[in-house]
């Protein structure tokens, strides 16, 4: 069976990245399809800032919990408690979320397909062919009469998580990126604050994110416990082969006091630890979100660069479109990289040095313990960028690094 209509796009993922650039592709009045296979949620802390909720006009209701403070955990558990000055960050439960994106692109004149990808193929007028499996709705068991389905778009956007397929199949070098691997577990908030098993350990706080540096429960990364209004995100990552996510997570449980708490659901995935070099095959693919490697490294933070990486494959599809000018779909990564690129350094540097001994973790849970350190952070959290106005911190922010670095300064 093949859909007769001949797309201007095919987006492939239905996820922030994909959902965003189906939105705004469709609200310019070209016509759209978004293949997604829907029911899969990705594990996620769900950690929004207020850049995102007012670039992407997300409505207040989206948010089922508004964090006033972080608390950094060691793994002597010591903790340093930040506070976010002058505003808050948003969660949202990727289940709600990534729906109500996917709802907003088709409200907008997306088509929207339930399916899974198979193949992508080069027709020779310049055009693409995406074969996919239809996802029947409950109770309709057609999916294996039906066989692959084709749809055909001028330009195909690449939106389909880590390991994407279309990544895989049209872009050079796309097999060989790295990940880390993350497990979390959707837990009931718990009802009461009592102390946890280690009186060292911080209890839990429903306006609080606990970011916990332990090699023990991840060798690599971090390990999390993030509110979400009526349950918590409880996860860690690790790009180790053979450690144990789900070991690590009871382990986080048992000693946070949420052992016995109600488990919702499971979930775990591959994040990537970069951008990829390239994201367009320089002809009708560009890649967005996951796919393309926006996720940031040392936080994991992935849903703002998801919308925005969307929004510029779609920008950069747009003008493809209007020049049919295949150089304009590499326009995608290298806005990104201009705006980006120098943190997602940064934090990589960041994350090779200071998350690879329980001692450097030591060290760098306390220098999160200084005021201009914590400032800066945040200010550039929340407003996605680098915080170029003050100089002088700057420069006291980065003898206190070095001497961290050399040993000088007190954990």
């Amino acid at each position: 069976m093949t859909d007769t209509v001949l797309y201007d796009a095919i987006v492939v993922g239905g996820g922030p990245a994909g959902a965003t650039a189906a939105t705004d592709l469709a609200a310019k009045g070209l016509r759209v399809a978004m293949i997604d296979r829907g029911g899969r949620i990705k594990p996620c802390g769900g950690a929004i800032p207020p850049k995102l909720v007012e670039q992407f006009a997300v409505p207040q209701q989206q948010l089922v919990a508004r964090i006033t403070s972080a608390r950094m955990v060691s793994p002597a558990r010591v903790h340093v408690d930040i506070p976010i000055e002058g505003g808050y960050v948003g969660m949202v439960d990727r289940e709600v979320f990534d729906e109500w994106l996917r709802e907003r692109a088709v409200c907008a004149g997306a088509h929207r397909v339930k399916g899974t990808f198979l193949s992508l193929r080069q027709e020779n007028d310049g055009t693409a062919t995406v074969l996919f499996n239809e996802k029947p709705d409950a109770g309709d068991a057609s999916e294996s009469a039906n066989g692959p389905l084709e749809i055909r778009g001028r330009a195909v956007i690449g939106a389909d998580g880590a390991l994407s397929r279309v990544a895989r199949q049209c872009i050079q070098g796309a097999a060989r990126s790295k990940y880390v691997f993350a497990y979390h577990e959707i837990v009931r908030a718990p009802t009461s604050t009592a102390a946890a098993t280690n009186p060292m350990t911080p209890t839990f706080d429903g306006e609080r994110c606990d970011v916990i540096y332990n090699g023990a429960t991840s060798p690599d990364f971090y390990c999390w416990i993030f509110p979400h209004g009526g349950s918590v995100s409880v996860g860690t990552g690790s790009a180790r082969k053979g450690f144990s996510l789900r070991s690590a997570v009871a382990d986080i449980r048992r000693e946070h006091g949420l052992e016995h708490v109600e488990t919702v659901r499971r979930e775990a995935a591959p994040i990537p630890l970069r951008p990829l070099r390239r994201w367009d095959n320089g002809r009708n693919v560009v890649l967005a979100g996951d796919a393309a490697g926006t996720v940031a490294p040392a936080s994991g933070e992935g849903i703002y660069y998801a919308m925005l990486s969307g929004r510029l494959a779609a920008g950069a599809v747009s003008a493809f479109l209007r020049t049919g000018d295949a150089r304009a779909l590499a326009g995608a990564r290298r806005a990104f990289m201009r705006l980006h690129g120098r943190i997602f350094w940064i934090l990589g540097v960041m994350q090779y040095f200071w998350y690879m001994t329980d001692r450097r973790r030591e060290r760098f849970v306390g220098i999160c313990r200084d005021r201009d350190v914590q400032r800066l952070t945040f200010e550039a959290y929340m407003h996605k960028r680098l915080v170029r106005g003050r100089p002088l911190t700057h420069v006291r922010i980065f003898f206190k690094d070095l001497a961290h670095l050399i040993g000088l300064a007190k954990a």
